[in-house]
């Protein structure tokens, strides 16, 4: 099956410019409540994956940082400890299932690299969900 169908479109998805501060980020992260947030660079492409614990983890390690401090700081010299990998909108569902055993939700992009959205773990582990019952339905 075709990942089409479980696309998020980038106009739902929150997303950050790679340029933007810390501070942005925090702040736009509390408001949706969101652990994870994809990063688009100035052409739109997927740039990565910024999470809650790598900016923890950036304010713990740089000396003297405060929260207010954070605005000084570019998301491009945050440090991230996973590599969230993209695929292309042609993926299939198959291919899904090893990223969403560590991932919160794959990128998509289309041909050319540019983000189009994301697609959930809640809804790769959805559709697997119903295997069993199309099982049972054949037999």
């Amino acid at each position: 099956m075709n990942i089409a169908f479980f696309l998020i479109p980038k106009k739902e998805v929150v997303c950050l410019p790679l340029n933007c501060t810390m501070r942005q980020a925090l702040e736009k992260m509390e408001y949706h409540r969101y652990t994870a947030v994809p990063l688009l660079n100035e052409k739109g492409e997927y740039a990565g994956t910024i999470t809650e614990g790598d900016l923890l983890w950036k304010l713990k390690n740089t000396p003297g940082l405060t929260f207010a401090g954070t605005e000084r700081i570019p998301l491009e010299e945050v440090p991230r400890r996973f590599i969230n990998t993209a695929v292309r909108i042609n993926a299939e569902m198959e291919d899904l299932l090893t990223l969403a055993i560590t991932q919160n939700f794959i990128p998509v992009t289309d041909d050319g690299g540019i983000f189009i959205g994301i697609i959930r773990r809640r809804e790769i582990i959805e559709h697997y969900a119903k295997f069993p019952k199309r099982i049972a339905a054949s037999q």
